[in-house]
């Protein structure tokens, strides 16, 4: 059985003080015994000037750190960017890469992506790639095509080294804090699209080695065991439902099998 990914994306949501507080609350709580024999990795990504204060809080703890973003050169004039290895410094493990908040307001594309991408694995740094299609493409039929486009673009000449690790993360654009989350059965769908396209471009034993598909858009403690209990669905990206400490423990409970 694969180990499950549970990350809790905080995006802008949370002041300095705020972020502190929380972080505190997820130390608390999944340092616990109960958590000990937990099957997989839970990780939060808090906004960029809480790095360095969570990633003390997380230090020696069981929650890993991850960023919400990163730029592809590693120095040089390119104000407001963060490089791979200053989110090292900050001790991260985990990098958001493509977001479809990101992909929307600040205009990233894939090919920006796939640069993410290769800068991130250098630092021995786990990228969680972002794809999905928008409503348009969904009504329109061509969600296959999109997600399969993604992939190419962002990991076309991806060369993985022993056991470095890629998530790629389904979130239907449509469905990302509308409250509604799509019906498990498509969800699947999309997965085994993903994972036919991957072990065409890295192989089976690769994909099954080396790759988590996780999946994420409106979910709630009401509804992720519908969820993971399908075969090609590894874990799941948290918004909202992140920020309430019981919620987002609820939710981890069934997908790490606690």
């Amino acid at each position: 059985m694969k180990d499950k990914i549970i990350i809790a994306n905080w995006k802008m949501s949370l002041s300095l003080d705020e972020t502190r507080k929380l972080a505190s609350e997820f130390k608390q709580e999944f340092d616990s015994k109960k958590w000990q024999n937990k099957n997989g990795d839970i990780v939060v990504c808090p906004n960029f000037i809480s790095l360095t204060e969570v990633g003390k809080i997380f230090k020696d703890s069981c929650v890993n750190l991850g960023a919400q973003n990163v730029f592809w050169e590693e120095k040089g004039s390119y104000t407001s960017s963060v490089s791979p290895s200053m989110a090292c410094d900050a001790g991260c493990r985990y990098v958001l890469i493509g977001h479809s908040e990101v992909r929307k307001y600040l205009l990233e594309n894939y090919a920006m992506i796939h640069k993410k991408v290769k800068a991130v694995l250098k630092h021995d740094l786990i990228p969680v790639i972002c794809i999905g299609e928008n409503w348009d493409e969904r009504k329109t039929n061509k969600r296959d095509f999109v997600l399969v486009e993604q992939l190419q673009t962002s990991l076309n000449s991806i060369k993985l080294i022993g056991d470095q690790r890629v998530i790629v993360a389904y979130e239907p654009i449509w469905a990302i804090g509308s409250g509604t989350a799509i019906e498990p059965a498509e969800a699947e769908y999309a997965h085994k699209i993903i994972r036919l396209e991957l072990n065409n471009m890295f192989g089976i034993q690769t994909v099954s080695n080396n790759f988590r598909i996780i999946y994420g858009g409106s979910i709630s403690s009401d509804n992720v065991a519908s969820f993971m209990e399908l075969d090609n669905i590894d874990g799941s990206i948290i918004g909202g439902a992140s920020l309430k400490i019981e919620e987002f423990s609820k939710i981890a409970k069934i997908i790490l099998d606690i």
